[in-house]
């Protein structure tokens, strides 16, 4: 039976290893911590301005079961704050044993705590297996890299200030390595406007009890809350550096901005805990990702693959990739969307059969094929694609492609005859 190998658990590898397994194939999901999503467990923002639309997009094309959980998680639905309309905000506590659960009732062989460390080649453009570091092989006919673009621990002091125990946990479960590097493909790198490598996270947890009764209260009935900053304090600056330019607006400059994740979401890669304490109802706030949020977070964007429009890594025969390994995408939508058409692709790839090209009508595959246009230029390398603002969000108002009516997306998908897609089973 074909075997897909996916390396990191993250949103992207759980897509790619449902729509792999729909597809046909034996499915093994490799993740070096001990728990799936990665990122996503501290994330938490679904269908905000575009997300909507390609939210939609996915449920139609057969990865319906990842945005039904977030949905089914959310603590707060249709809310708005600054720059942003209609978000959902899942639960962090409840959508990973969800997402575990789904996938092992599909048939998906999980394995945690199984850290790759190596590739092992069949011949120069071939893997055939992936060395963990137990010193055991997980061989396999297709692979797919999820690992993400996070760390390790010696980029986050070598392109940042460093961070503590991030969500990511490197000092705890050993540094992520790039699979595609490793079998011979060199490495993308993203930039900051001032051209220096990666980029910072762009927020932090706040234990949500080390905050004023009236700020929890707050959080759980309404889902936002915006304190403004002292103005001696405001710094415009720091808006550049984010990774998440959806959220590098003045009033995130000017305002500490809270979202209802189950913990209390900072939107802002980090803020001095000093001058955050001084802030009314937050005089005890205490950091929950990472424990050094007063000081950094950790830096992304130093590790992608090259890749064509169907996922599939250049220079490497049985090689795919999604979520930020492919691109300089930000967001839990963006991975899903990479990451089912990289699974359903593994098994196209190993048949023989074209790989599917989500077409441009769509805001999924506009998003996968303008990054890879743009990434060409230093410019592109600068700018991060996202369905939830900045710089794409306007190219699909503009475009035409972003709608909250969802009878409008599922007929654009009926006409593209790709209705239920993900779900054809192909061998």
């Amino acid at each position: 039976m074909l075997k897909v190998v996916i390396i990191g658990g993250g949103w992207a590898g759980c897509a790619a290893a449902l729509t792999a397994k729909k597809a046909g194939a034996d499915v093994v999901l490799l993740e070096k911590t001990d728990m799936l999503l990665g990122c996503g467990l501290v994330g938490g923002i679904m269908r905000n301005n575009g997300r909507f639309t390609a939210s939609e997009e996915i449920k139609y094309l057969g990865g319906h079961e990842l945005i039904n959980i977030t949905d089914e998680c959310a603590r707060h639905v249709n809310i708005e704050f600054p720059g942003h309309k209609h978000a959902n905000l899942y639960d962090i506590t409840m959508v990973e044993p969800a997402v575990r659960s789904m996938l092992l009732n599909k048939g998906v062989k999980i394995k945690l705590i199984a850290r790759a460390v190596d590739v092992i080649m069949k011949d120069k453009n071939k893997i055939k297996g992936i060395q963990l570091s137990d010193d055991t092989v997980e061989y396999g006919d297709i692979f797919i890299e999820t690992t993400g673009s996070t760390g390790p621990m010696g980029n986050c002091l070598r392109y940042g200030n460093g961070c503590s125990m991030c969500i990511l946990r490197c000092p705890s479960f050993g540094p992520r390595i790039s699979i595609s590097y490793r079998a011979g493909v060199e490495d993308i790198l993203g930039m900051r406007s001032d051209e220096v490598y990666g980029a910072f996270s762009g927020s932090c947890k706040l234990n949500k009890d080390s905050l004023s009764k009236e700020i929890r209260e707050k959080l759980d009935k309404e889902g936002v809350v915006i304190l403004p900053i002292p103005k001696e304090d405001i710094n415009m600056d720091k808006l550049k550096i984010k990774v998440c330019q959806q959220y590098a607006l003045p009033e995130y400059a000017k305002n500490i901005i809270l979202l209802d994740t189950g913990h209390a979401k900072l939107m802002t890669p980090f803020y001095p805990l000093d001058k955050l304490r001084k802030i009314p109802g937050l005089e005890r706030a205490r950091y929950e990702d990472p424990y050094s949020g007063g000081k950094t977070n950790s830096v992304r964007y130093l590790s992608m693959a090259p890749r064509n429009n169907g996922m599939k890594v250049e220079g490497l025969d049985n090689l795919l990739c999604a979520g930020e390994k492919s691109g300089l995408f930000t967001g839990h939508t963006e991975a899903i969307a990479t990451g089912c058409l990289a699974g359903h692709n593994s098994v196209r790839l190993a048949l023989g059969m074209p790989l599917l090209e989500l077409p441009r009508n769509l805001a999924s595959g506009d998003l996968i094929a303008y990054e890879n246009e743009c990434i060409k230029t230093k410019e592109g390398l600068k700018n991060r694609y996202t369905f939830a603002g900045g710089r794409y969000f306007e190219r699909m108002k503009n475009l035409g492609l972003y709608t909250t009516d969802t009878a409008i997306i599922k007929d654009k998908i009926s006409r593209d005859n790709l209705i239920g897609i993900y779900d054809e089973k192909l061998i």
